[in-house]
């Protein structure tokens, strides 16, 4: 079988997270001696890295080290997997999910803000929301917000 696009694949694993910001830290033989396995899929680096030390018996410490990892993050990804498996090997968002201080209620006050002054600036919307609610926004933040209720 044809080896797979490697721009195309790049791709996909950066769509998903899954690409390794160090594949150079990777230096278990296992990814020099086969194309298939590639030390950009952040995801295989890591279930490869639990099967050496499950499977055959190898050192924590010196088995981490070989894949890029430390032996803190080996115990982390280790009981991440054990707990959700496969799936839980790819990348999780950190912080919140969505927007946490533009409520429903935020929202409607800024859009009805700009309903009354057409030519508020995001700053002067930041300004006041702060006054109302006592949030610090970003501007930026309000410019997402007015653009998905205008979307929606």
């Amino acid at each position: 079988m044809p080896d797979a696009d490697p721009l195309l694949k790049l791709d996909v694993l950066r769509s998903h997270g899954a690409l390794n910001p160090n594949p150079e830290a990777v230096t278990d033989e296992l990814f020099s001696s086969h194309q298939f396995f590639d030390p950009r899929d952040l995801v295989q680096v890591k279930y490869e890295m639990l099967r050496r030390v499950q499977l055959e018996n190898r050192p924590v410490a010196e088995t981490s080290a070989s894949f890029g990892f430390s032996r803190p993050s080996f115990y982390r990804i280790q009981e991440v997997y054990e707990n959700q498996g496969l799936s839980g090997l790819l990348p999780r968002r950190r912080g919140p999910q969505g927007r946490h201080k533009v409520t429903a209620e935020v929202l409607e006050f800024l859009v009805q803000a700009r309903r009354e002054e057409p030519g508020l600036r995001p700053a002067q919307l930041v300004e006041l929301a702060k006054d109302r609610f006592g949030l610090e926004l970003h501007p930026r933040t309000v410019e997402r917000a007015l653009a998905s209720k205008k979307n929606s």
